[in-house]
């Protein structure tokens, strides 16, 4: 079975706001094993059997509430054939088919002519989401990531010309990087999303919880950013017009650090996902304004 599935409103590339499913498939652990990532912890043993992701696509599709976009998400690459057999893309297009978009998960170094293939299945519009992270050149060697770059941008561009929009995944203060670096290379690291192509950014505050960030963090070589920093490099992105750009606000409540203004924070990044504009900062007795 997948380990999750949900539905949460999202703003399109058309301006609306549209439903959004999202199916959390269980396969394959992802053989790159990023630093921060937790993905580890729901996954299954081996390679699963051809057929299982179909069903586990199936099984949660009737029983989530209509939505007009999927996001299939999977504790690694869509593309990486271990995780998400070939066997099973007919009838996982299939399913897909009433749907306008559908959103899978890729390591840059996965993205080849198997996405093209896909993407030729569907009939709703394919968007491939990618872990950026960082342009930091610094850090971005040590997170384990096994990508440069060039391997992100070379990937990004492929997707282009095959009409396929791309969605970055970038970090708000990885491991070795202060508060203020942290946000300035969030920054930076929309700006070159952008800039190569991409069409969406979301932006993750980093968390530990995955047994090496939390060793890091002991170490002192890793802090979880505020949500003032979330608030700063959201407003910034949003404000650049260029496309997309949502903060990751779930299990947001653990950077609270007000609980008198934390869920005002909270449903302001919220607000600024839906309308993709810039607005007034919450006051509070903490903090005069976000």
């Amino acid at each position: 079975m997948p380990y999750a599935q949900t539905v949460e409103p999202e703003r399109t590339q058309d301006g609306t706001i549209e439903d959004v499913a999202t199916v959390f498939v269980t396969n394959k652990e992802c053989p790159f094993r990023c630093l921060m990532c937790d993905l580890w912890q729901h996954t299954a043993p081996g390679r699963v059997p051809d057929g299982a992701v179909a069903h586990q696509i199936e099984w949660a599709l009737e029983r989530l509430p209509p939505a007009q976009h999927l996001k299939l998400y999977n504790a690694g690459s869509f593309f990486d054939r271990q995780a998400i057999p070939r066997a099973d893309w007919p009838r996982i297009a299939q399913l897909l088919t009433p749907f306008h978009t559908v959103i899978v998960e890729s390591h840059p170094r996965l993205i080849g002519q198997d996405c093209d293939v896909f993407a030729q299945m569907l009939n709703p519009r394919l968007q491939v989401a990618m872990g950026l992270e960082t342009v930091d050149p610094t850090v971005l060697p040590r997170l384990n990531k096994r990508m440069t770059l060039d391997d992100f941008e070379q990937a990004t561009r492929f997707l282009t010309d095959h009409a396929i929009d791309t969605r970055a995944f970038i970090l708000l203060r990885t491991p070795f990087q202060s508060e203020q670096q942290g946000v300035e290379w969030a920054m930076r690291s929309i700006d070159y999303a952008f800039g190569v192509g991409v069409e969406c950014c979301v932006v993750i505050p980093t968390r530990a919880g995955n047994g090496a960030m939390d060793q890091l963090q002991r170490e002192g070589h890793f802090e979880p950013p505020s949500m003032e920093s979330l608030e700063q490099v959201l407003d910034y992105g949003v404000s650049l017009g260029c496309g997309r750009v949502f903060a990751d606000i779930w299990d947001l409540e653990r950077f609270y650090t007000c609980e008198e203004c934390g869920p005002g924070r909270k449903d302001r990044l919220n607000q600024v996902n839906l309308t993709q504009q810039v607005l007034p900062g919450v006051r509070c007795g903490c903090k005069s304004e976000s």
